[in-house]
């Protein structure tokens, strides 16, 4: 039988990491933690459960997942989030990929997000399959600072398993308003970095295109009120994303 090296960046997740990593008993083999020094009981409670921890400053979170991957004892890594949670069936489906020792380097899952507890089913949220399970002699984590995704070295095409990864994004309004403005500044940097240039019109623009793509074209207007805070983010978030990028190649000339 193989075994499973399970990954999970933290930072104050005191809340929720015990959840996610009860999760993984009886499916992982090891459990590594990199936090990102964190201020609450999150290190007491990961190491209370067994999990070896690692302390480590958020550089990206690319770069925060390969450091991870890069500590794992086994060959195949499965790599997970504090506010995930691994459903019944994957768990069922993951252990029987161990039993038959994997016949593929790389594994994706569904994720089922939860806006304030109820699941969402459109605006772009799933079936949002990921890469999350995979050989580490093969694949790595891209440095991005955001949309980070797994990089296999040669011509892989992961292999689909049933069963969802259940990601509980937020509890509260506020709490996803500030994750989403957290990632719009990282999408601003990213902007900068490749040296797009935005006019005054442009954040706007950008706004208006994500928030259709996301109510219309991504069925957002089915989810009901969750729909339309999501969609509604989506617009705020990305308009705070492009005016920030241009606020900082402005003060760089």
């Amino acid at each position: 039988m193989s075994k499973i090296s399970a990954t999970i960046i933290t930072f104050n997740e005191e809340h929720r990491v015990a959840r996610c990593i009860e999760s993984l008993q009886g499916v992982a083999d090891e459990i590594i933690v990199v936090d990102s020094c964190s201020t609450d009981a999150t290190v007491e409670i990961c190491e209370s459960l067994g999990c070896r921890v690692t302390s480590r400053k958020m550089t990206g979170y690319g770069a925060q997942r390969q450091y991870a991957t890069s500590l794992a004892t086994f060959n195949y890594v499965l790599s997970i989030d504090a506010d995930e949670v691994l459903s019944p069936a994957l768990r069922c489906n993951l252990i029987k990929l161990k039993n038959s020792d994997f016949k593929h380097r790389g594994y994706s899952f569904a994720r089922l997000n939860f806006y304030c507890g109820t699941p969402v089913k459109h605006c772009g949220w799933y079936p949002d399959y990921q890469v999350r399970l995979f050989d580490k002699r093969y694949a790595n984590w891209n440095l991005s600072d955001v949309e980070e995704r797994v990089i296999f070295r040669d011509n892989v095409r992961p292999e689909k398993v049933d069963g969802d990864i259940l990601h509980y994004r937020c509890s509260t309004e506020s709490e996803f308003r500030e994750t989403e403005n957290k990632h719009a500044m990282l999408l601003a940097k990213n902007l900068v970095s490749r040296g797009i240039k935005p006019s005054v019109v442009t954040p706007y623009l950008q706004g208006i295109k994500s928030f259709i793509k996301c109510y219309f074209l991504q069925g957002g207007a089915l989810d009901g009120i969750a729909g339309n805070a999501i969609c509604s983010q989506r617009y705020r978030s990305t308009v705070l994303a492009w005016k920030a990028a241009a606020k900082a190649l402005a003060k760089n000339k």
